[in-house]
C-alpha cells in the first residue's frame, strides 16, 4: 500500500515536472477584457477559457512546434505558431471584431443585453457587479437603466408601469419561481442569486421572444457561466457576513460549491434604524454548480441553491399603525435547475431543461400565516438553419405547481387555500434575413392553464433595419398573457388570463465606444383583475402605459472613465384591483433618471464609482381625502459611492470593497401607511414609509487563495 502510494506520488511529480504552463490575457480592440474566450492548442484537448478579467492559464505536456488558437463569438479567430519547451509561456492576445459582427443587424427593440457573447451590447457582466448603489444586486443595477421605476420600499424590478410580479426571471431558459428573498411589506428584499453566477443578462423591457411567457411587462433572462477557467478557492468577510467558495476544474468538467452566512446584528448596532428589530436578518445560503462538457458542442449544467433565513421586528398594527405587534418571518427556499444543450448534426441545435422550486414562508404575529409554493418545469427547444437567410426555433414547456396557504388569527378559526396548476405552452419563432440590412422575427406562443381552464395564443413580431454601419432602428409588437396572482385566485378560479399588447420603436447607435439609444412604447392592458363591491373578482379591468426612454453611454471621452445616463418618461393609468376609478398605480413615477460613473485609477489599482438617481413623486391614496390617489410622495434622490482596491494579502489576490448608499443622507419617503380603521375623530392615522436607515454602508475583503494577481490582470480590471 505504502509503495503503491509512493510510486503514484513519484509519477505525479514527474508528470507535473514535464508540464508547461501557458498563461496570459485576452483583450478586445478597445483594451477591454474578453470573458469566456476559448484558448487551446490546436488538435489537442489542452486549453481553457478566459476568466472574469480576461486572464487564462493552463498546462500542456506537448513539446516542440504547436499552434495556439483564440476564438470568441463575434471576433476573428486568432492563431499563433509557438514553440513549447520546458519554459512557461505568457501571452497578451488582442482580438479584432469580425466583419460580419460589425455589419450585422440585430433585434434591439425592448432589449438591454449585458453579455460577452457579442460586441454590440449595452453592458458587460461586470457592470452589473460594479455599479454603485446596487451592492452587487442584479435588480439594483438594472434599476439604473431606462424603463424602470424606483420603488425603494420593495427592492424589486418595476418596468414601464408594470407591477413587480409582471417581470419574470429565467435562468438558462428556465423560470425562477422566487427570484427575491422573502420579506414583508415596506421592508425591501434582495435578489437570491449572485451576479457572478452569470455570463450574460438580457433585460427585455417589452416585446420579448415568444420562447418566454407569463410576464405582462418584462423578462429578465440570465445565462450561467460555462466551465470555470481553473481551480481556485475564495473566502470573504464583510460587515454583514462571510463566506467561502471552491472551484474544482477538470479537463471537461467543473464543480463550484459555496457557503454564505449573513447576520446583520453587528451592523445594526452601528447604524441607527427606523425599524425596531427584535432579531436582525440572518441567513445561510449554499450553492452547488456542476458543468460537464459532453462533446464538442454538448454542455450539461446543474445549479442547486438552498437558503434559510429569518428575522423578527415590531410591525405596525393593521388597525392602528401607531401601535406595533411582534412579527417574525422564517423562510426556506430550494431551487434546482438542470439543462443540456448540444448540436444534433451540423444544422440542428437541441436544448432541454428541468427546474424544481420549493419555497416555504412562516409568518407569526397576532396571526399565523404559512405559505408553500412548489413547482416543477420541463422544457425543450429545437433550432435549425433552414436556409442561409432563414432560421427556425420551436419548443414547448410543462409546468406543474401547487400553492398552499393557511391563515389563523385570534378572533376566527382561520382558513386554508390551495391552488393546483398545470400549465402547457408551445412556441415557434423564425428569423428572416430579408436583406443585408433588414431582419424580421416572427413568432407565436400557445398557452393553456388547467386552473383557469382557458387557452390563448400570443403572436409576436420584430423588425430591425440597419440605417448605417453603426446604427439601426427596430420595431416590435406582440401580445403577452399572465395567469392572475395566487392572492386573487384564492377567492375564485373562473377568471381569464390578464393581457397586455406591446408596441415599441427603437433607435440605437454604437460608435467609437459610445452608445446612444432611444425607445418609445405603448402598452395596452386588458382583462385585468377587478374587485367588485361584493368582493367578487372579474376580468373587467384595463389600463395603459406609454412613454419614452433615453440611454447614453460613453467609454471614450474621459480617459479611464466610463459613464452612462438614462432617463424615462412614463404616463400610465389602471382601473383594476379595488381602484374605484382609473388612476396611476402607487409604484409608478412619471420621471426617472440615473447617472452612473466609473473611473479606473491605475496608480492605485483602484476602481471608484458614483450613481445618482432621481425619481418624481408617486401617487398614493390618503383615505382622509375625498379624491382617490391624490396624495404624492416627495421626490426621491440617492447618491451612492463604491470603490474597489486590487491588492495582495499574504501573496494572495485580494479585492477590498467599500460601498455607501445615499451618501448625502437624502430624506426619502415612500408614502404613508394608514390604519385600517378610523380613530374616534373619524381620521385614519398614518406613519411614514421610510428606508430602514438614511444610509447603508458595506466593507468587505475578497481573497482568492493560491492565486497571485498578474500585472496584466490588474490592467484588465
Amino acid at each position: 500500500m505504502k509503495s503503491t502510494l509512493l510510486l503514484s506520488l513519484l509519477f505525479l511529480a514527474s508528470f507535473s515536472y514535464s508540464q508547461t504552463t501557458i498563461k496570459g490575457i485576452v483583450l478586445d480592440e478597445t483594451g477591454e477584457s474578453v470573458i469566456g474566450a476559448n484558448i487551446y492548442i490546436q488538435d489537442t484537448y489542452d486549453g481553457t477559457s478566459s476568466d472574469e478579467v480576461g486572464a487564462f492559464e493552463f498546462k500542456t505536456t506537448m513539446e516542440g512546434e504547436a499552434t495556439i488558437v483564440v476564438s470568441y463569438v463575434g471576433y476573428e479567430d486568432f492563431s499563433l505558431n509557438i514553440t513549447i519547451a520546458k519554459t512557461d509561456l505568457s501571452f497578451n492576445f488582442k482580438l479584432e471584431p469580425s466583419a460580419s459582427e460589425l455589419d450585422a443587424v440585430v433585434i434591439t427593440a425592448g432589449s438591454f443585453e449585458a453579455s460577452d457573447k457579442r460586441k454590440a451590447v449595452v453592458l458587460k457582466p461586470l457592470d452589473i457587479v460594479m455599479t454603485a448603489g446596487a451592492t452587487a444586486d442584479i435588480a439594483g443595477a438594472l434599476n439604473t437603466l431606462p424603463g424602470t421605476q424606483t420603488v425603494g420600499e420593495t427592492g424589486q424590478l418595476f418596468v414601464r408601469g408594470g407591477a413587480a410580479s409582471e417581470t419574470r426571471s429565467f435562468i438558462d431558459g428556465m423560470w425562477v419561481q422566487k427570484p427575491y428573498g422573502s420579506s414583508v411589506a415596506n421592508v425591501p428584499a434582495r435578489g437570491r442569486f449572485s451576479p457572478f453566477l452569470f455570463k450574460g443578462t438580457i433585460f427585455s423591457t417589452g416585446g420579448y421572444s415568444a420562447e418566454y411567457g407569463q410576464a405582462l411587462s418584462a423578462a429578465l433572462i440570465l445565462e450561467t457561466t460555462d466551465l470555470a477557467p481553473r481551480t481556485k478557492t475564495g473566502v470573504y468577510a464583510m460587515t454583514v457576513g462571510a463566506g467561502a467558495s471552491h472551484t474544482q476544474r477538470w479537463e471537461k468538467s467543473a464543480l463550484d460549491v459555496s457557503v454564505d452566512y449573513f447576520n446583520l446584528s453587528p451592523y445594526l448596532k452601528l447604524m441607527p434604524q427606523n425599524i425596531a428589530w427584535d432579531k436582525a436578518f440572518q441567513s445561510v445560503n449554499t450553492q452547488l454548480v456542476f458543468r460537464q462538457k459532453t462533446s464538442k458542442t454538448g454542455m450539461f449544467k446543474l445549479l442547486s441553491t438552498f437558503s434559510r433565513s429569518g428575522f423578527a421586528l415590531q410591525y405596525p398594527d393593521a388597525d392602528n399603525v401607531l401601535q406595533t405587534n411582534p412579527l417574525s418571518l422564517n423562510n426556506d427556499n430550494l431551487y434546482l435547475n438542470t439543462t443540456y444543450k448540444a448540436m444534433l448534426g451540423e444544422k440542428w441545435s437541441f436544448f432541454s431543461g428541468l427546474a424544481y422550486s420549493n419555497n416555504q414562508d412562516n409568518i407569526s404575529s397576532n396571526f399565523g400565516l404559512d405559505t408553500k409554493d412548489e413547482s416543477i418545469q420541463l422544457k425543450w427547444r429545437l433550432g435549425t438553419q433552414l436556409h442561409e437567410k432563414v432560421s427556425l426555433k420551436f419548443g414547448g414547456e410543462y409546468l406543474a405547481s401547487q400553492w398552499d396557504e393557511a391563515f389563523q388569527d385570534k378572533e376566527s378559526q382561520g382558513f386554508e387555500s390551495q391552488l393546483k396548476e398545470t400549465y402547457l405552452a408551445n412556441f415557434v419563432e423564425t428569423d428572416l434575413q430579408l436583406s443585408k440590412k433588414l431582419l424580421a422575427r416572427v413568432g407565436g406562443r400557445f398557452e393553456y392553464s388547467q386552473l383557469l381552464q382557458k387557452m390563448n395564443f400570443a403572436p409576436r413580431t420584430s423588425i430591425a433595419y440597419k440605417t448605417s454601419k453603426h446604427s439601426q432602428i427596430s420595431l416590435a409588437a406582440g401580445q403577452f398573457h399572465q395567469t392572475p396572482d395566487n392572492e386573487q385566485m384564492r377567492f375564485q378560479q373562473n377568471l381569464n388570463f390578464e393581457s397586455a399588447d406591446h408596441y415599441l420603436f427603437n433607435f440605437q447607435q454604437i460608435k467609437g465606444g459610445r452608445i446612444f439609444r432611444v425607445e418609445a412604447y405603448w402598452k395596452e392592458y386588458r382583462n385585468l383583475i377587478r374587485q367588485a363591491a361584493n368582493g367578487q373578482r372579474n376580468n373587467l379591468g384595463n389600463g395603459f402605459a406609454r412613454g419614452i426612454d433615453f440611454f447614453y453611454r460613453d467609454k471614450t471621452t474621459i480617459n479611464n472613465g466610463d459613464f452612462w445616463i438614462s432617463y424615462s418618461y412614463l404616463d400610465t393609468e389602471r382601473w383594476y384591483r379595488d381602484f374605484p376609478e382609473a388612476s396611476t398605480p402607487n409604484f409608478a413615477s412619471k420621471h426617472n433618471a440615473s447617472l452612473v460613473y466609473k473611473h479606473w485609477i491605475p496608480k492605485w489599482s483602484s476602481l471608484i464609482g458614483f450613481t445618482y438617481s432621481v425619481a418624481s413623486p408617486r401617487a398614493y391614496n390618503d383615505p382622509n381625502e375625498t379624491a382617490f390617489n391624490a396624495a404624492r410622495t416627495p421626490v426621491f434622490q440617492d447618491l451612492s459611492f463604491n470603490a474597489s482596491y486590487l491588492t495582495t494579502l499574504w501573496g494572495q489576490s485580494t479585492v477590498i470593497y467599500v460601498a455607501i448608499n445615499n451618501l448625502p443622507g437624502f430624506k426619502n419617503n415612500f408614502g404613508q401607511r394608514f390604519s385600517r380603521q378610523a380613530n374616534t375623530d373619524g381620521e385614519f392615522t398614518s406613519i411614514p414609509i421610510e428606508p430602514g436607515a438614511k444610509r447603508f454602508f458595506l466593507v468587505g475583503a475578497f481573497v482568492t487563495l493560491g492565486q497571485r494577481m498578474t500585472e496584466a490582470e490588474r490592467k484588465a480590471l
